[in-house]
C-alpha cells in the first residue's frame, strides 16, 4: 500500500521499489533481525528532514521512546531551519543538522560528504519517521545501524528490518507514535519538550517593550510554505482588523521568508488599524516564545501553526487545499476552520485543477474565523 497523491511520484515509488525489491531479495531472503531487545538499545537516529511543520510532529515521538529505551543515547538528525526549535530539549542528546538535496537547495557533493561522515558511527536503532523512499534509500541505508524501522508506504520497505504498518489516515502525531507503538514503547501523556531560557523570554520581553507592546495580544502569521495554502490577503486585513477591535488588542504579525515579509506589508497596508509587524524581524525561537504568551493565534496550515498547538497557544488555522485531519493543530486549544471540497483529499497541494484557482481558501470567509475565534476564546480550558 502507498500513500503517494502526486501520480508521477507514484508512478518512479513503484518503478524503483520494483528494481529494489528484485535486487534485495536475496538479502531479504537470509537476514533474520528478530525481535528489537530494549536492553541492546543504547544509541538512537531519529531521522526527520522535512519540514519544519512535521519536525514539530514528531517531538512527542522522544518521551515514549525514552521510556521504552531508558539507557539509550537519542540523536536527531533533521533539517538546519528545524533544528533550532530542538534547542534545550529534555530527551535530545544530539542535533544533526543536514539538508537534503531532494528537499532544500543543497548540493550532492555535500549529501556525499555528510553520508560519508556519518557512516563511521554506529546506531543500535534508526528511526525514519517520514516514511519516503528517498531518506530510506539516501539516508537510511547507507548508515550503520542493527535495527532500520520506519513506514513503507512511500516505498524501501526492503531496505528496511522493520516495518511499520500503515492502516488508515491519521493525523501525523499519531502516525508518528503509531512507531513508537510498533516498537513497543509505553503510552505516555503528550510531551512536546519545546523549552525556553530564562535569557530568551527576557529578550522577548525587552522586543515587545521597545514596541510599546505587553501581554495579553493577538498573533498572525499569513504565509506558508505553499502558495495554495495561503488565505487571500483581503480576507486577511479584514479579519485582522475584526479581531483587533473586538477585543482591543494589538496584533502582532509573523513571517520569516521575504515572500512572508512582502505578504505581511500587503495586509498591513489594508488594514485600517496597524499591527506590530514582525515579519523578518525575529528568528524561529523568537517567534515562538512571542507565540507562548498570545492570547490567540491565527494562521494558515504552516510551522508556526504546530509551534504555537506544542505550545497549547488558542489556535485558529485555515486549512484549503490540505488535510485536516493529519495537520489540525493538534491541541485541545486549536481548531481548523474549512470548507468541503471532495478535490482536497486528491489534491498535492502544489496545483489547483479548480475552474476557480485555489477556491477552497477562498471560500473561508473572515467571518467564518471570526466566529471560530469567538467559540474558541469562550472555552473555559483555553
Amino acid at each position: 500500500m502507498y500513500k503517494i497523491v502526486n501520480r508521477k511520484k507514484l508512478l518512479a515509488t513503484l518503478l524503483l521499489d520494483s528494481i529494489g525489491k528484485v535486487l534485495f531479495l536475496p538479502w531479504n531472503i537470509f537476514r533474520k533481525p528478530g525481535p528489537i531487545q530494549p536492553e541492546s538499545i543504547q544509541d538512537i537516529l531519529l531521522i526527520r528532514t522535512a519540514y519544519i511543520g512535521d519536525v514539530v510532529m514528531t517531538l512527542p515521538m522522544l518521551k515514549p521512546l525514552k521510556a521504552r529505551f531508558p539507557q539509550s543515547r537519542i540523536s536527531v538528525l533533521t533539517a538546519p531551519g528545524a533544528a533550532p526549535l530542538l534547542e534545550q530539549h529534555p530527551l535530545v542528546d544530539e542535533v544533526i543538522p543536514f539538508a537534503p538535496f531532494w528537499f532544500y537547495s543543497a548540493s550532492f557533493i555535500a549529501y556525499l560528504r555528510f553520508i560519508k561522515k556519518l557512516r563511521q558511527r554506529h546506531f543500535d536503532l534508526l528511526i525514519e519517521a517520514r516514511g519516503d523512499i528517498r531518506e530510506i534509500l539516501l539516508i537510511a541505508a547507507p548508515l550503520r545501524s542493527r535495527y532500520k524501522v520506519s513506514y513503507g508506504i512511500g516505498g524501501g520497505a526492503y531496505l528496511l528490518t522493520h516495518e511499520v504498518l500503515y492502516t488508515e489516515l491519521r493525523h501525523k502525531v499519531e502516525y508518528h507514535l503509531d512507531i513508537c507503538r510498533f516498537l513497543g514503547c509505553p503510552e505516555e501523556p503528550l510531551e512536546w519538550g519545546l523549552r525556553f531560557s530564562a535569557a530568551e523570554q527576557e529578550q522577548a520581553r525587552q522586543l515587545l517593550a521597545g514596541l510599546g507592546v505587553q501581554p495579553p495580544y493577538l498573533c498572525a502569521h499569513p504565509g506558508s510554505r505553499l502558495p495554495l495554502k495561503i488565505w487571500p490577503v483581503k480576507y486577511c486585513a479584514v479579519l485582522y482588523d475584526q479581531l483587533m477591535e473586538k477585543y482591543d488588542l494589538p496584533l502582532l504579525l509573523f513571517g520569516g521568508s521575504k515572500a512572508d515579509q512582502d505578504l505581511a506589508a500587503q495586509i498591513s497596508s489594508r488594514m485600517r488599524r496597524k499591527p506590530v509587524n514582525l515579519a523578518g524581524k525575529t528568528s524561529l525561537r523568537q517567534m515562538a516564545v512571542l507565540l507562548e504568551q498570545a492570547s490567540l493565534f491565527v494562521c494558515n496550515d504552516s510551522a508556526p501553526m504546530h509551534i504555537a498547538a506544542a505550545l497549547q497557544v488558542p489556535t485558529v488555522a485555515i486549512f484549503g487545499p490540505s488535510k485536516s485531519a493529519e495537520t489540525h493543530p493538534f491541541s485541545p486549544c486549536g481548531v481548523a476552520v474549512e470548507k468541503d471540497f471532495s478535490c482536497r483529499f486528491t489534491c498535492d497541494e502544489s496545483t489547483c485543477s479548480r475552474t476557480i484557482a485555489q477556491e477552497c481558501m477562498q471560500a473561508v470567509l473572515p467571518e467564518d474565523v471570526l466566529r471560530a475565534a469567538e467559540i474558541l476564546l469562550a472555552k473555559q480550558s483555553c
